[in-house]
Formats: C-alpha cells, structure tokens, sequence
C-alpha cells in the first residue's frame, strides 16, 4: 500500500513535461523513470539497485542500448518487425472486447467447467459457406431417428467414412475442449439424449450425450520421481522405483525418502511436495489419472511410468471448483481466444459504431447490388469501369472508407458464392455486414496504442524489450560463445573464481532400521561390494538397504551438513530420518576446475565482462545529460 501511495504521488505531483536526461537530445520524462522504477521495484533483489542513482545509472544504460539499437537499424530488420507486429496483435485481443458480453461468457464457460461430460457425435462435412443446407438438415434427422431405434454402434459401423461422415465416440471432456457451438449443444442435452442438428464451421452435428460427472477439481501430490535418464548407467529406474515403493510399504516416511532419492530436485527438497493442479494442466495425463485416482489423503500409489521416468505420488490434499474468482483470469483469456470471442466481437463493432458515429445508406448499398452481374457466381466479377473508387461510403473516426475498399473486399468474397444462388441483394447485405465489422474493428486496433494509455505503455515496453534482446544477442552475448581466445584469455585470469568445492568418491547406504545398517557396516569393514551385501539383505519382498554410489560433493543432499568426512568407513548417522553408512574411497581437495568444466558460468561472466566494456563505449558515443533539478524532485517523491 505505502508503495502505491509514492507511485501516486508521484505521478501526481510529478509535470508529464519534467526530462529527467537526455541521450543525445532525445528526452526521457521523470513521469516514465518514476513508473519504470515502481513497477520494478520488488523485483530487484540487490538492495544498492534500489537507491535511486543506482537505478538512474541503469536505466540510463538501458535507453543508451536502445538508442544503439535504432542506430544500427535493428528496428527495421523483417524478422523483429514480424515478431512485434505479431505480439502486438495478440496483446490487442486483451483489450477488444465488450465487458458486457465477456462477462457472460465468463460465467457460462465457470459453469460449464463444473462438470465434464462423454459424448458421442455424427457429423456431416459441408463447406462453411453453404447455404442451401436443407438437405443435409435432413439426412441428420434421419440419421438421429435411426440412433434412436438402433443404438449408436450400429449406426457407426454403417455411416463412418472419414471423409464426409463422421461417426465418433469423444470420451469425456469440459468446457474449452470443443468448438463452442458443439460444446453448447453437448451442454444443453441431457444424459441418454441425442440433440437436434446443428451447425459448426465444420458441417452438421447431432450429439448423443452418454454421460455427465463432476470435474475432478484441484488436487495436491508429493511424489517421487526416478528419471528415465540416469548418470548412473547401472542403475535401473524401474528397479529403484519398486525398490523405494518396498521402503515405504515398510513404513518408511515418504518425504524423508523424496528428499533422499527423487531426481526431481524442484520438489525433492520439499519432501516431494508440487504445486496444485487441475485436470489436463500437467503435460502427463497418465500422471493426472494416478493422482486424481487416489482417494484418501495420505493415500500411495504403486510405482507407474511416464514419458518423464517411474514415479510413485502420495495423496496430500484434494479440492473440488474453485470459486469464479480464483480463475477468472484463466477462463477469461480463454474466452477471448476462443471461437465463443466472435461473439464478443459483433457486440464490440456495435458499440464501437456509435462510438465512432458510423452511418450506413441503404441507398449506397443498392447501388453496389446493381453493379454486381452473373459473372459475380464463377469468381470473374470485376469493378465496373466508370466506377467512383474514391466515393465514400461511410466516416470512421478521422478516416473514410471509400467505395474502392468494400468493392475490393466484394471482388475477394466472390470465392464464397461460386455456384450459389443467392441474390445480389442477399450477398451485399451480407459481406457489407461481414466488411463493416472487420473494417470497425481493425480501425480501433490501429489506434489503440493513441486510445488506450496502459496498451501504449505494455506495447512500448515489449518493443524496446525485443529490441534490446536483439542487440545483446548480437553485440555480447553471441560475440562471447564466439569468442573462444577472448574466453580462454579470461579463464587463466581468473582460474581461481571456477573451483571445485570438496568431493568424495564413496558408498552411501540408507536403511530405516539401525540393526540393518549396522548389518550393512559389517559387511563392508569385511570387504563385501554392495551387490553382495544388497543380495544378502533384500528380497523380493522387503527392501533393507539402498545403496548410492559415485563422485558426490561434500553438501550433496544426502549427506548431513556436518558429517566428519575422511577416508574409510565412517560411523552410522541419521539423516532425513533414516540411518546411514558412508565408504569413502578416495577424497579430493578444492581445485580449479577445467576450461571445459567451468564454461557455462565461465562464458556468463565473460558475457558481462563484455557488457561492461561496451557500455563504457555507448558512453562514449551518445551524449547524456541529466538534468539536476528534475532528479532532485524524483528522489523527493519517491522518498516520501
């Protein structure tokens, strides 16, 4: 809240003509650094960024980048503009819509989402731009009679040809799943019903709704996870998976053993813990099936496989529908990328008319109506020649639309008609209904980094963010990878900044009882490998000792923070609630790693290295200047 109170203080107090610098004579205002500084205040971690001369002194670099940027004509290259041009129509959709309607579809879509349901369908493929459908109409009547009479399967095996019918059975599925004139349809029919046809892009429809349940809701799981790829090529994923499953089915905590043995190292330290999920939100349904299958808290389920590698999930907790409020979010950005949105665009074009003061003459319209000639029906209409392209036919804000631009859209829409019936006057009432939404459209789109200051300001950021990710791909961070004598140059000059922390090459085993790992310390004082001792104390049965084997460093999370380490057998510890026998083999001291060890973070701090030179150089090149006063009055109000 104190933080919203600067922001707005700020702002307020702040003249929107204030420059706080210049970068060679271009301005920058004090009311953007104030908002840039706000913004990202919480997500600077180092302290010193947040003192306001700090952050001047980055934020000065950052509009030096950006004016080096537009030197080199970055701004022009194709693949950026494609690239902007492309988030800038998907960031447009956020703010095309009426909220009225939205908030209809909304709640519909909440509602819907409570429940899934398993259906059947028969589809008849006809072009989206039939017609004359009657026919077709009919044949699903007949079809959705002999359903009725015959059952669906029969009716399957004799209509299903993959071409122009479809029978199918869809399983089980909710709201966003189906185009949503099917997804209505299916919603609106009760369980054992067969709706009437209908109509999608795809053709005609009859659904057979064979049953309703209740989403599955939100559930929380612990799990353990073996991976499919091991370091260890003797290990066996399958294998440690039942191995660790007999552990548990013994007793064993689950979290103490998630800690010890999952490669998940995201939730291994939490025990194995993830975050909530719904129902089709994981990229693994075989997963989501075991998780949402369990149903008792606490409840384990028996090791399963995935594409990621064997697992085994615990129960923790399990939530039904979330309140609207909670998803709004989500369900509303789906609604607008969803074929639903089109209904959302004809209440916004509606409004948008008035707002824009649009006014349609029907005489105009009669007019086109009578330029149009047979040859409009086998797509070789063309414009009449004496014909007034610049005439208008309506003002849209500053703009008119001409005659010429809807007698183009008219000459591409021939396509639609070819061997139709329709009349002229039917197909202009149409396609000027069709060219006077999109034109309305399109026209507040174009302007609404002028009509709407929040979509300027995410706009601007995005562009200047693709800019700059464009110049230090080309200017540090691709030259340091390229750079190999520039990079073994910095290496042997800073060798001791890449090391090795303390390693052993040792044997760790882990049992829950003392009695079996003082068993197992026995075994190993009189030599025996840990295959011989595993053949000794394991069974099919019960699992007594695993055992982890290798090069690990010091801090590895199997190992206690302060475990006396040293050559030989060590003495039985506990740690994550089981207890523990190390063999260490052999010890290695720090020591500077390879040129080939270090490379990742070696060529991230050459990367900066680089930066920082070529900063010094934008310096050089690009004139700053600020100006005292203005700062003086922004470290006022962000400080107040």
């Amino acid at each position: 809240m104190a933080m919203l109170m600067v922001a707005s203080f700020a702002n307020a107090q702040n003249s929107s003509d204030d420059i706080l610098f210049t970068v060679d004579g271009d301005p920058v205002k004090s009311s953007e650094f104030i908002r840039v500084y706000n913004k990202n205040l919480d997500l600077v971690k180092d302290d010193s960024q947040k003192d306001v001369d700090n952050y001047l002194n980055l934020f000065v670099n950052y509009q030096l980048k950006i004016k080096e940027a537009k030197r080199l004509g970055l701004d022009t290259v194709p693949k950026y503009k494609k690239e902007f041009e492309s988030y800038k129509k998907q960031l447009s959709k956020n703010y095309l819509s009426d909220n009225k309607v939205t908030e209809a579809l909304i709640e519909e879509a909440y509602n819907r989402s409570k429940e899934d349901i398993k259906a059947s369908h028969i589809l008849v493929r006809i072009d989206e731009s039939e017609r004359d459908t009657l026919a077709v109409y009919n044949q699903l009547i007949d079809l959705r009679n002999r359903v009725m009479a015959e059952g669906f399967e029969k009716v399957k095996g004799q209509v299903h040809n993959g071409t122009t019918v479809f029978a199918e059975e869809l399983g089980y599925f909710s709201v966003f799943k189906m185009v949503y004139p099917f997804e209505s349809a299916a919603y609106a029919t009760n369980v054992g019903d067969i709706s009437m046809p209908f109509r999608t892009r795809f053709g005609y429809h009859i659904v057979k709704v064979d049953d309703r349940r209740p989403s599955r809701g939100e559930v929380t799981v612990a799990h353990i996870m073996i991976t499919g790829k091991q370091a260890d090529t003797l290990l066996d994923p399958e294998v440690r998976a039942k191995e660790i499953y007999k552990k548990l089915k013994q007793g064993e905590n689950f979290e103490s053993l998630a800690k010890q043995f999952s490669d998940d190292k995201s939730s291994a330290s939490k025990g194995g813990l993830m975050s909530p999920f719904t129902s089709g939100q994981l990229s693994s349904s075989e997963f989501e099936d075991v998780a949402f299958g369990l149903k008792q808290i606490g409840e384990v389920s028996e090791p399963f496989k995935t594409q990621y590698g064997w697992h085994i999930v615990k129960l923790v907790n399990k939530k039904g529908i979330q309140p609207l409020e909670n998803v709004r979010t989500e369900i509303e950005n789906k609604v607008k990328h969803d074929s639903r949105s089109n209904l959302i665009n004809i209440a916004l074009a509606k409004k948008l008319k008035q707002q824009y003061a649009v006014k349609d003459d029907a005489k105009k319209l009669d007019y086109f109506a009578s330029i149009l000639t047979p040859d409009f029906y086998n797509r070789s209409w063309e414009i009449p020649q004496k014909f007034d392209a610049s005439k208008a036919l309506f003002k849209l804000g500053n703009s008119t639309v001409t005659y010429g631009d809807f007698a183009n859209h008219l000459k591409s829409a021939q396509k639609i008609y070819v061997g139709k019936t329709l009349s002229h006057k039917e197909i202009i009432e149409d396609e000027y209904n069709v060219f006077q939404e999109r034109t309305v459209l399109n026209y507040h789109e174009e302007n609404l980094e002028n009509e709407n200051e929040d979509f300027a300001l995410i706009l601007k950021e995005y562009r200047e963010g693709l800019l700059l990710f464009d110049l230090m791909e080309q200017e540090v961070w691709n030259a340091a990878t390229k750079d190999t004598t520039g990079l073994k140059n910095y290496y042997a000059a800073h060798t001791t900044d890449y090391m090795w922390g303390d390693r052993i090459d040792a044997v760790l085993a882990t049992s829950a009882k003392k009695s079996d790992i003082e068993k197992v310390k026995s075994y190993l004082k009189k030599g025996l490998s840990d295959d011989e001792i595993g053949k000794k104390l394991n069974s099919e049965n019960e699992q007594k000792v695993i055992f982890t084997k290798g090069i690990m460093e010091v801090d590895n999370q199997s190992l206690p923070k302060h475990l006396d380490l040293k050559k030989g057998l060590s003495n039985v510890y506990e740690n994550n609630d089981a207890y523990h026998v190390l063999l260490v083999k052999n010890f290695y001291k720090s020591e500077p790693k390879t040129f080939d060890e270090a490379k990742g973070k070696l060529t991230g701090d050459y990367q900066n290295k680089l930066e920082e030179d070529w900063i010094k150089t934008l310096r050089q090149r690009y004139k700053v200047e600020v100006n005292n006063n203005a700062l003086k009055t922004v470290k006022k109000q962000l400080t107040y």
